[in-house]
């Protein structure tokens, strides 16, 4: 080594590093862990992606919120009326007035064999007396058409629809067509819903709610006496009333039911009618209405009807609001009159 020129030792030198070198890669190069690869492997539902660094949602999410209220299913048939009396009586109240045709028994059993309904400007003052007559002309010819004798027509002015200007011209009309005008309290009006509503097998178990334009009825019996607290109607969106004022006054009357009858209430009107449209099956006399929470109501009177009804169920607990697509007061008022 001692007689080899400087570039034969660097020569040398060269050749043994890299022999070093491959020696190396031979022996451990096939055992050193490849680099990292991304991976198409899903992660599990409702956990963090190692990936992406973002948490998935779970299979079974949903962006919009989704009614869990279940409807609590409702079984009852009304008795038929035997060897019933055909009456007639329409209705005048806050919104219109409606006619509505039963038959009756002595047992109090009755059935509704024609109703219609009708919006009349009457009670908004945009009627002449001419207009009046003739829309109660209509509705009288109507149930004589059907069979109601003369006799058997009555007439009934809801309480709230006494608050409005335009009733004493309706009932101007009618006694210039030589028919009585039957008027009745608030309190009268929730007794005689309470008497069409509520089935003598719920007496002991339920109360009833009247949701009108002008007041909302809640009744019950206590004791086997009638008992009815008014509160306000639909249309208290037109006097400036707020939502939470009206809210504390329903809460306050509700709350009156006892607990005994809280299980079931029989629930009548006309927003509880708009909201039981959407829920009802085929024909059926009974609806069982959805939570509060399941309606988007859109105009002012379905909002403000929404707000007791919500209110009702809030002071209450009762998670059975069952809608009588058949009942009304003055069908109440019938009842009470001799057979």
């Amino acid at each position: 080594m001692q007689n080899l020129t400087v570039a034969g030792r660097l020569l040398i030198t060269a050749i043994v590093l890299l022999g070093i070198y491959f020696g190396i890669r031979y022996f451990v190069g096939d055992r050193v862990p490849a680099p990292a690869t991304a991976t198409t492997t899903a992660a599990p539902s409702g956990t963090s992606s190692a990936a992406s660094g973002e948490a998935t949602a779970p299979a079974s999410s949903t962006s919009a919120a989704v009614n869990t209220s279940e409807r609590v299913p409702f079984t009852y048939t009304a008795p038929e009326p035997t060897n019933g009396r055909l009456r007639g009586v329409v209705e005048l109240g806050a919104s219109g007035f409606n006619s509505f045709v039963v038959r009756t028994d002595a047992q109090h059993n009755w059935k509704l064999e024609k109703a219609e309904f009708g919006n009349s400007l009457v009670l908004e003052n945009m009627a002449t007396d001419d207009d009046v007559r003739a829309g109660l002309k209509s509705y009288i010819g109507k149930m004589l058409d059907n069979g109601v004798a003369g006799r058997d027509i009555h007439f009934v002015v809801s309480s709230g629809a006494l608050k409005a200007p335009g009733t004493q011209k309706i009932i101007k009309q009618l006694a210039r067509l030589k028919y009585v005008v039957n008027t009745v309290t608030p309190e009268k009006e929730g007794v005689l819903g309470l008497r069409s509503v509520l089935p003598p097998s719920y007496a002991n178990k339920a109360f009833v709610v009247d949701i009108g334009s002008g007041n909302t009825k809640i009744s019950w019996l206590a004791d086997g006496a009638p008992k009815s607290v008014e509160t306000y109607g639909a249309k208290y969106f037109g006097q400036n009333i707020d939502d939470a004022t009206v809210a504390a006054d329903v809460k306050a009357k509700a709350d009156q039911v006892p607990a005994g009858l809280r299980q079931t209430c029989f629930i009548i009107g006309g927003v509880p009618f708009e909201m039981a449209k959407k829920v009802r099956q085929g024909k059926e006399r009974y609806t069982v209405l959805d939570a509060a929470s399941a309606y988007q109501l859109d105009n002012a009177k379905g909002k403000a009807g929404l707000n007791i009804y919500r209110s009702v169920a809030e002071a209450t607990g009762c998670k059975q609001f069952v809608f009588d697509w058949d009942a009304n007061f003055t069908i109440g008022y019938l009842l009470t009159l001799p057979q």
